[in-house]
Formats: structure tokens, C-alpha cells, sequence
């Protein structure tokens, strides 16, 4: 009799946990298998786009294959190709990348000047560590210091922090970024036994971004620089320049944030024209006053502003009243 009513209270008890699972189940929200996100996600996590292959922003129709290569034109007739991005134009060109710009032959002394550099993987990744939230001037002086002082990254990385931080302050942020460069060599050491990014070259995108994104101080924009400028990768980083005019021309929602935006730009982007787009755009951004972060310092110096060619691309939602005014 015990052993009956203990088995009839093992069965009560079974049932009644077969029934928690159901209704646990019937709690539970189904996946979603149409490209929508769930209610559940992050509103900040691109997370969920990269695993479904949508994007972030699967209903933004913009920007068009089309108006993408128009304004690489027009940026391209105002501001020819920048100079200090042709050396790697160059190398993607003798590497067999195809960029589809229309312009002039680069002149001599930038081709002699290319052919007689030889920037590696890891030189690109500490320069681009280097040139954050500074002008291009002080980062090239900053990478110059470095290596005349330190020829050798194995010198870098045996020296104490702060002789590194002295080499290189006039980049700015010196111990932060003293701190990643020094980190970074560390881990590579660590990991692959010598200081030397070049196995990169071998890998994918996903890979490369892989391989960089555990390295603490290297976020998304460095990984994409390094894809695009180092590796030959069609890619294409967002910077404050490129977001802030990315989100005036409506090519991304006004409230997206640069990893967002480097999503769905990723996505709509031609391949083929993402590298001399970027660069443009990232030109564009420094000198135009209109385009500037710093437009309302620029107007005062100079009250006649060439006119902008982007504001014809402009969507009505996405023009503040002082972009679109004179």
C-alpha cells in the first residue's frame, strides 16, 4: 500500500510539472523567422541584424546604388581624390581591387611615393589607434615619433609606459592610448609568438573582425579601418564625419549611432564604391563648412562658403534649417 501511494504521488507530481512546462511554452514568445526583431531585443544591439542578415534600419530604402555613385561624383569634382588616402587607392588598384572612380591619373611623385611604401598590418592598426579624436597632422606626428624613437614594435613593447606616452602625447590621450598599443602587442605576442598582423591578410572579413575585436581598446571603426585601408576589404567605417552626414543626406535614421549606421551603410553600399566613397565623405566633412561638426565656428570665418553639393540630396525630414540656408 505505501509503495502504491507513493508511486500515485510521484505520478500527481509529474503531471503537475508536465503542465508547468506547457504553460511556460505557451508563455514564451515564438522566434521569429520573417527579419523582424523581436520586442525583446536590445533597441541599442545589433546583435540580432548581424545573426538574421537584415540590418538594423530593413525598411530605410536609402541610400541607392545610384545615388551613392552620384554623389562620389560630385564629391570627386570638388574636392578631387585626397591625397592623403592615395597611396592605398594605389595599392588596391595594383592588388587587383577595383574602386570605379573617374578620375585623373595619379600624379608621379603619389605613385613613387606608394610604390616605395611598405606600411604593415600592425603599422596601419597603431596608426589608426593613434589618429582617435585627433587632427590627421598630430597622429602622422605621433606614429613618426614613435617609430624614430622605437624602431622595432618588440622596442615599443619592452619600454616603460610612459616613455611610450612621451613618444607619442602630441597625438593626444597619450596613457589611454599608450595603454591599447601596448595591449595590443601583448596579446599578439601571446597569441601568435611574434609581433605580426600580416597572417590577416589570409583571413575574411569575419575572421579579421574576429581576431581584432578581443584585443581590448579595438573597436568596430579601428577593425574597419584596418579592413579597409590595410586588408584591401571592401568596407566602409563611420566616423563622426561620415555619420553626421550620413544622417543629414537621410542615408540613416537622425537617431542612429555609428555602429548602427555602419551596418546598414555596409549593406547598401556598393562594393565597388564604398572605399572612394568613405574617403570622400570623410574629406568632405573636415572642409565643408556647411557639413563641419564645427560648421557654426567655419560660418563665422567664412561667410561665403562654396555652395554644398549635398544639399540637393538632402531629405526634407533630415535638413536642419541652418544646413539648407546660406
Amino acid at each position: 500500500m505505501q509503495l502504491k501511494a507513493s508511486a500515485d504521488r510521484l505520478s500527481r507530481r509529474g503531471s503537475k510539472m508536465q503542465r508547468g512546462i506547457r504553460k511556460r511554452k505557451l508563455r514564451s514568445p515564438p522566434r521569429s523567422t520573417s527579419g523582424l526583431k523581436s520586442s525583446g531585443s536590445r533597441p541599442d544591439d545589433g546583435a540580432n541584424a548581424i545573426a538574421n542578415n537584415y540590418g538594423p534600419y530593413p525598411d530605410h530604402a536609402w541610400p541607392t546604388a545610384e545615388e551613392c555613385r552620384a554623389i562620389r561624383d560630385d564629391l570627386l569634382a570638388l574636392h578631387g581624390f585626397p591625397k592623403e588616402f592615395a597611396k592605398y587607392r594605389r595599392r588596391r588598384q595594383m592588388n587587383g581591387v577595383l574602386c570605379g572612380v573617374k578620375s585623373e591619373p595619379l600624379d608621379e611623385d603619389v605613385k613613387d611615393e606608394c610604390e616605395g611604401d611598405h606600411e604593415s598590418v600592425l603599422d596601419g592598426l597603431v596608426h589608426t589607434v593613434l589618429s582617435q579624436n585627433t587632427t590627421d597632422a598630430n597622429s602622422q606626428r605621433a606614429f613618426a615619433t614613435l617609430k624614430s624613437i622605437f624602431p622595432t614594435w618588440e622596442e615599443v613593447l619592452a619600454a616603460e609606459s610612459r616613455c611610450v606616452e612621451d613618444a607619442i602625447r602630441c597625438g593626444g590621450l597619450a596613457p589611454t592610448k599608450a595603454a591599447c598599443i601596448k595591449n595590443i602587442l601583448s596579446c599578439l605576442l601571446e597569441k601568435k609568438g611574434k609581433l605580426c598582423l600580416e597572417y590577416l591578410k589570409d583571413l575574411s572579413v569575419d575572421q579579421v573582425k574576429a581576431e581584432l575585436s578581443h584585443i581590448k581598446g579595438i573597436g568596430p571603426k579601428t577593425v574597419a579601418c584596418v579592413l579597409m585601408f590595410n586588408l584591401q576589404h571592401d568596407d566602409f567605417p563611420v566616423d563622426t564625419h561620415v555619420l553626421e552626414i550620413s544622417k543629414r543626406i537621410g542615408w540613416v535614421p537622425p537617431g542612429a549611432n555609428s555602429n548602427k549606421a555602419y551596418l546598414h551603410l555596409n549593406r547598401r553600399i556598393p562594393n565597388e564604391l564604398k572605399f572612394d566613397l568613405n574617403c570622400l565623405l570623410f574629406t568632405h566633412g573636415k572642409l565643408c563648412p556647411r557639413c563641419s561638426k564645427r560648421k557654426e565656428n567655419s560660418r563665422k570665418k567664412e561667410s561665403h562658403a562654396i555652395d554644398c553639393p549635398l544639399l540637393k540630396y538632402c531629405k526634407a525630414s533630415n535638413q536642419d534649417a541652418d544646413y539648407g540656408s546660406s
